[in-house]
């Protein structure tokens, strides 16, 4: 499996932004073609490929778009310290890495199911509505983002939508003026595997300074990404001075010199709420070393008549992600938001079974350390669990760091690493 990273180079061309479907559907056809496996694709964009009359018992699993915090974003990869990264964007190696070392496999010819499935990114659409066959017995997911770590558990997650409407027009009596308040250049990441690094949240940051300036919204918007913690957020404001009380050194503010007779204003509720919300880890469990429950306040957008907001919640207990959505959407319907939610998934509740085992023992060949694991994101292997509740399922993976932000990079030796595991793996089964 030498071509792994040469693969992953050339598919970084192709568009994989969530939601771009056809230009990598084309490439994995006449992929495939060449190496004599048929090649099916279903109405939501799902890929399976395979050999005619095959006799597969193992099906490799990932998906196939990336997160682009710029619409329509191609990466461009440096290769620097052993490490490959994307200029001012993010990289796309989850999980474009994962579909290199399928797509290897198919040029060796490999008996498997080969399945890309679509739009992970936002949702896990791809999986939740997979209309594709599988006859395989054993499921190996390569989007896990750790060396060593072989993952068979992972939480579910559900994303809260808030709309509120309340805005007024006052006469500017009071001497108000106008001010562009601007925070950029956050360290950023995943809402998942990075919420318990206290990464600073954008939109948090941007209310802090409106509300300990007593200030008056009037336009706000910012995040990239449901999934990703905010880090880019911009906000027009009104003050009666200027703001001195800075919640973060990366927040630039400057005054608009246009001066109105009337302001128009949104419900001091929606800075309230940003304000007093308890983003990030709700509950940590010290002795399996795991995030058990989070929210991340994703995005917020200002539109004509509303300022919507977008959450994203996570925990390895389904009961305990009900409760999330329920406290969230009673919080915010007491702001005077109106709430729905959806791209609900469950956990996946971990399960040590033989073909656990024996990727275990495999991986330990390579590495003595290595262990089983569940981590705080969401997997498409919670669904596939669901749906065929017989299949035995695990996932590994390279090291990925900081995916979902432009400082996500992929480590050059564990990539290769990982291609000898992922070879025995296949080999045995």
């Amino acid at each position: 499996m030498d071509n792994v990273l040469e693969i992953f180079k050339k598919i970084t061309s192709i568009p994989r932004c969530s939601g771009t479907y056809q230009p990598f559907i084309d490439f994995v056809r006449e992929f495939s073609s060449k190496y004599d496996y048929e090649c099916y694709v279903d109405n939501f964009n799902n890929i399976l490929c395979k050999k005619s009359n095959s006799k597969a018992n193992l099906c490799l699993q990932n998906h196939y778009d990336i997160v682009c915090l710029i619409d329509n974003c191609i990466p461009k990869i440096v290769e620097e310290d052993g490490f490959l990264r994307a200029e001012n964007s993010t990289l796309g190696a989850d999980n474009g890495i994962g579909c290199s070392y399928m797509l290897s496999l198919i040029s060796q010819g490999y008996d498997l199911e080969y399945l890309f499935t679509s739009d992970e990114e936002i949702g896990l659409i791809g999986a939740n509505n997979l209309e594709l066959e599988l006859q395989s017995e054993y499921m190996l997911n390569i989007d896990s983002e750790e060396e060593g770590e072989i993952c068979i558990g992972c939480a579910g997650g559900v994303d809260i939508f808030g709309k509120n409407n309340s805005k007024s027009i006052i006469e500017n009596n009071e001497n108000y003026e106008l001010y562009e308040i601007e925070i950029s250049k956050l360290p950023g990441g995943h809402s998942g595997v990075d919420i318990h690094l206290n990464v600073p949240n954008g939109i948090k940051l941007i209310a802090q300074t409106i509300k300990e300036n007593d200030a008056l919204l009037l336009d706000i918007n910012g995040g990239e990404r449901i999934n990703s913690i905010p880090v880019n957020v911009k906000a027009i404001i009104a003050s009666k001075s200027y703001p001195t009380k800075i919640s973060h050194e990366n927040i630039c503010i400057n005054k608009i010199e246009t001066k109105s007779e009337h302001l128009n204003i949104w419900s001091s509720d929606i800075v309230d709420f940003i304000y007093t919300f308890a983003n990030g880890v709700r509950a940590f469990d010290k002795e399996l070393n795991v995030v058990l429950n989070s929210i991340n306040l994703a995005k917020i957008k200002t539109n004509i008549d509303s300022i919507d907001i977008e959450l994203s919640a996570r925990s390895m207990d389904n009961k305990e992600l009900d409760l999330i959505k329920k406290e969230t959407t009673t919080l915010l319907e007491h702001f005077g938001f109106t709430v729905e939610s959806n791209g609900k998934y469950s956990a996946w509740k971990p399960d040590i079974n033989e073909f656990t085992n024996n990727i275990l023992e495999i991986y330990k060949k390579y590495d003595k350390t290595a262990s089983l694991e569940a981590i705080h994101a969401g997997l498409e292997c919670a669904i596939f669990k669901k749906k065929f509740p017989n299949m035995k399922i695990d996932s590994v993976g390279p090291n990925i760091f900081n995916p979902h932000s432009n400082r996500e990079r992929v480590e050059i030796k564990s990539v290769e690493t990982l291609s000898k595991i992922v070879k025995e793996i296949v080999d045995t089964f």
